[in-house]
């Protein structure tokens, strides 16, 4: 299942989260799965797809980060699903 995950750095400061990425990495549990991501021009938030089969391994990865980010989830689908699921309807 994919997932639009926008971070929103604490207090509008990314250094903390670029650091600790340089030195930790993404700190992602097996499962959990970057796919891609973009950062706004004021270097606020972040957005990113992240791929996995069960919510709980990104709970399990926020909560490396939560110290420093704060996260909204939300699931989402490719827009060929989209396309697919809303076809009959229309």
């Amino acid at each position: 299942m994919l997932f639009m995950v926008i971070e929103k750095y604490r207090d509008g400061d990314p250094k903390p989260v670029y650091r600790r990425f340089k030195e930790r990495g993404r700190m992602a549990p097996q499962g959990a799965r970057y796919l891609s991501s973009w950062v706004t021009t004021d270097f606020e938030r972040c957005f990113q797809v992240m791929d996995c089969d069960d919510r709980i391994l990104l709970d399990e990865w926020m909560s490396n980060w939560s110290d420093i980010v704060e996260f909204e989830v939300i699931p989402i689908i490719t827009s060929e699903k989209a396309t697919a699921a809303i076809a009959p309807h229309l």
